[in-house]
């Protein structure tokens, strides 16, 4: 009986794998009238071994199902019932032009039928088959194959695209760059750029996230070595916070994303847009990769366009929602909860006293928020004096205000741009430079070296100059691993880069140092911003930029870990010497 059970679900597995196959051969290729039936029959049918499995899982297990589960499943239920009464009874057409001009409605269904089955898999990490960095940087390159493949479907694109250009935006988005060889609102129909979007989202916040959260949500539980790895991931300081910290961060993504969305919608004028949809679409699509820290938007000039450049507000609401996804899943929930104390603290709730929390805001807050702040003042600033009578000439007031600001921060990994990037003065563009390089905060949507390995290395200048053998600050003292790891990740980033600029002066002659400077350490921080070369390289220069673009996305010390064994701790210590360096 069990053995018949369990076929049913893999059975059910892979009818929903079959939908979601036939969803993307729906939306990708031309389809005749015959295909047509066949992808409508196979939708049902997916649908109705589905609701078998659901109801044959529920039999066998009804004392084991959570609540949270069982509300997912009673919504996924009755929304299938509900289509399949539309189909049945009432007679709907579905070719109608809402939303996708397609039955949206049956594939949502057949999508919620995939989650539930895809998550009943049980994921047993063997350490020994992969070691979590390795697990971590295949899970990447696995995506962005798909992502490939899924761009060069014919409806993808209005002309076609090359593998290597499909190859190049795939990564960008995975690794949420921004940089692209195609413009991504005219070259790519609206089924591509939802893909885009896609892959945005996946990238920014990990296949793995996903995956292992929707499999904790339906069943329950984890094996103490899948554990380990995701500790390893999500910078969990615990294991038994694992989940917890990957709920806060499919929480906080879709909570900044859904805000940001509405607020960005407000902001618009429908005289920019062909209907109230595609206002919509913009919308969800900028939240997203403003949130992503990737810089793509559907705009040619990205918001240097003409009609959205002087929308100030537009570029608040921008500004804020990368910042946030710059500063890191760990900083903004220890930001929430720090707030949450205050506020305790400040009203004490019925009466009752608060207790005293010591370091409420942690160490790791602290100095990402500082830095944070310094750089991005100290930039700003700079930007605005510089740029004055340059790119800021054509705003007054308050929009010179705005855009400088953006100027200074979007370097930080984001990738937008509210001004012609190539009129920039050279100190700025050193200036940026220099911002790209740093890029955002660990355990973030952003690349760069991060803001934390800027600050330790620059304390642990301080300290050497002060004739101190320890580094501390907020009366902590940083671990020595700490600073070790600092120093190889700023001379990783510099070889991967240096490597890079000269390998496209070779291949690309014609064009200038500067140029190609600003694309690889562009690249390598997964920033996006350009001074105008990326569509003009040659084939070999764009797959050098796909590779800086995945190392700087995965990290260069990631991948070191991921190609050499880890040795056993030895209990043994040489006699130490010192090296001249001066």
């Amino acid at each position: 009986m069990k053995s018949k059970l369990n076929l049913l679900h893999r059975i059910a597995l892979w009818t929903s794998i079959l939908g979601i196959t036939a969803i993307i051969a729906d939306f990708g290729f031309a389809q005749s009238e015959i295909a047509k039936r066949f992808l409508e029959g196979t939708y049902f049918a997916v649908l109705g071994v589905g609701i078998v499995s659901t109801f044959v899982r529920y039999f066998k297990n009804y004392k084991r199902i959570k609540r949270k589960v069982f509300i997912f499943d009673l919504i996924s239920v009755s929304f299938t019932f509900w289509v399949f009464y539309l189909y049945l009874f009432v007679g709907v057409p579905f070719e109608t032009d809402l939303l996708l001009e397609n039955p949206i409605w049956v594939r949502i269904a057949v999508l919620f039928t995939f989650i539930r089955e895809f998550s009943e898999i049980r994921f047993n990490y063997k350490r020994t088959l992969l070691n979590p960095a390795q697990l971590f940087v295949a899970s990447f390159l696995v995506i962005i194959f798909l992502g490939t493949l899924l761009l060069m479907v014919p409806n993808a694109t209005h002309e076609g695209i090359s593998f290597i250009d499909a190859l190049f935006t795939s990564t960008s988005a995975v690794c949420v760059t921004g940089l692209i060889v195609v413009d991504t609102g005219s070259y790519f129909t609206e089924f591509g750029q939802i893909i885009i979007m896609l892959l945005i989202q996946t990238g920014g916040l990990g296949i793995l996230t996903f995956a292992s959260y929707f499999s904790y949500f339906f069943r329950g539980g984890a094996t103490y070595e899948n554990q380990l790895v995701l500790s390893d991931m999500t910078s969990s300081k615990k294991i038994s916070d694992v989940f917890s910290t990957l709920k806060y961060i499919i929480l906080i993504t879709f909570s900044i994303e859904l805000v940001s969305g509405l607020l960005i919608y407000s902001s618009l004028e429908l005289d920019h847009f062909e209907s109230r949809y595609d206002e919509i679409f913009f919308s969800a699509f900028h939240a997203v990769s403003a949130f992503c820290n990737a810089g793509f938007s559907t705009l040619p000039d990205s918001l240097y366009q003409e009609g959205f450049k002087y929308n100030y507000y537009l570029q608040i609401i921008v500004i804020l929602s990368f910042v946030l996804g710059g500063l890191g899943f760990p900083i903004v929930a220890n930001i929430i909860n720090y707030v949450k104390y205050r506020l305790k603290k400040l009203l004490s709730f019925g009466g009752k006293k608060v207790g005293y929390r010591p370091w409420v805001m942690n160490l790791n807050s602290r100095i990402t928020l500082v830095t944070t702040l310094s750089i991005s003042a100290v930039a700003f600033v700079a930007f605005f004096l510089l740029e004055y009578e340059n790119t800021l000439a054509e705003h007054s007031g308050i929009g010179k205000v705005v855009t400088a600001l953006f100027g200074a921060t979007t370097p930080r990994t984001a990738g937008f741009n509210s001004i012609d990037t190539s009129a920039m003065l050279f100190p700025t563009t050193m200036m940026v430079f220099l911002l790209m390089w740093i890029g955002a905060s660990p355990a973030s949507t952003g690349g760069g070296i991060k803001t934390s390995t800027f600050a330790v290395a620059t304390l642990n200048i301080l300290s050497l100059a002060k004739g101190k053998s320890r580094i501390e600050v907020f009366r902590r003292e940083i671990a020595d691993v700490s600073v070790r790891r600092a120093f190889a990740i700023i001379s990783l980033s510099l070889i991967v880069i240096g490597s890079g600029i000269m390998l496209i002066a070779l291949f690309d002659s014609d064009k200038s140092l500067i140029n190609i400077g600003f694309e690889c350490f562009s690249a390598y921080s997964t920033v996006g911003l350009s001074l105008g070369i990326t569509a003009d390289l040659s084939e070999v220069s764009k797959l050098i930029i796909i590779v800086i673009m995945f190392v700087g996305r995965v990290s260069m010390l990631t991948i070191v870990i991921a190609v050499f064994r880890k040795i056993k701790h030895q209990n043994y210590r040489y006699p130490t010497e010192e090296i001249t360096m001066n």
